[in-house]
């Protein structure tokens, strides 16, 4: 097949995916090469207090029923690791969404595999770590799963393969971010270490598909634009049709480890300045047009961002009031 390359500014239906999932091969195979020398194997066994751990009940004589205050995990650090568990479980559709759309051969098909088996090693350390720990009440759990599995997973953006790409660049740093916090907040160094494993390879994913937005920039800026805006404007984290999700992100945004102002600041901004987004010239009027509702919208989640800050500031102090009494 042969593609001639549109040149920058050139009107926003010149690519389709096929098209761009066939030039972008090459900067696939790239960064997979990249990614290969760069990323550790790990063992997700290493991560887990295995000598802590007992039976519950059930098939065991000596099963021992679960209750909170076996684990020293802070109450927040509890709802953040559930959320992220959940999340990780839907890893079989994620899987499924990816490889309908990036297809299952040549560089795209290596990268896909490969991504799903790293991202196996998450659901599966954290699941190990969460029973061994006694952090969380394994029957809950498991009808969490049972429920949020049940369902399935579509993308928001699984009709658009650039929309797919600029989607995972965020969100994966979002998840990474995500962990992170909840390791620091967990209260067990146990935790925060086997959390900052897992977002050591959410970075270099989210560096993947970076990277990969940026050379859809310089073949299709309009389209990229377009898509970049969209994803941002109407981003939901993949675990938001898990039960009691809005809840537990209420309360993960009180608690600092997901909220508007990290969303902002740790999530959005880095990849679009590592995208030099707002300085992309030779766009035409649709991809010119992306680019000043982008900066718009950006404005306005800074202010609503400020005004969520100014309102867990008069919490604190509220609290901290309350405690001195």
């Amino acid at each position: 097949m042969t593609i001639t390359t549109p040149h920058l500014g050139s009107p926003a239906g010149a690519w389709t995916d096929a098209q761009l999932l066939y030039a972008l091969e090459e900067v696939v195979e790239k960064e997979l090469n990249r990614h290969l020398q760069v990323a550790k194997d790990w063992m997700p066994h290493e991560y887990v207090p295995w000598s802590d751990g007992r039976n519950f009940p059930g098939l065991f004589d000596d099963g021992e029923a679960w209750e909170k205050e076996q684990s020293k995990v802070t109450e927040i650090g509890r709802i953040a690791l559930v959320v992220n568990l959940l999340t990780e479980d839907n890893l079989p559709s994620y899987h499924h969404e990816i490889a309908s759309l990036f297809g299952r051969d040549g560089a795209w098909g290596t990268w896909v595999h490969r991504w799903t088996a790293e991202e196996g090693r998450h659901g599966i350390v954290m699941r190990d770590y969460l029973l061994t720990s006694r952090a969380v009440d394994p029957d809950k759990l498991e009808e969490f799963r049972m429920s949020h599995m049940s369902e399935g997973f579509e993308s928001d953006n699984r009709h658009s393969m650039l929309h797919s790409v600029a989607y995972v660049a965020f969100q994966e740093l979002a998840t990474r971010v995500s962990h992170r916090n909840t390791g620091h907040q967990s209260g067990d160094p146990v935790c925060d270490r086997m959390l900052a494993r897992i977002a050591t390879d959410e970075n270099l994913h989210m560096v993947f598909y970076r990277n990969l937005l940026k050379a859809a920039f310089e073949l299709a800026p309009d389209l990229t634009m377009m898509a970049v805006r969209d994803v941002i404007v109407n981003f939901r984290m993949p675990g938001h049709g898990m039960p009691g999700f809005e809840r537990a992100a209420a309360q993960m945004a009180i608690g600092e480890i997901y909220n508007m102002r990290i969303h902002h600041d740790d999530v959005l901004q880095p990849v679009l300045r590592f995208l030099k987004i707002m300085e992309i010239d030779g766009l035409g009027p649709e991809g010119r047009k992306a680019q000043e509702e982008l900066g718009l919208f950006m404005g306005g989640l800074d202010s609503e961002a400020s005004k969520f800050d100014e309102k867990l500031a008069a919490r604190k102090a509220r609290m901290a009031a309350r405690a001195d009494a």
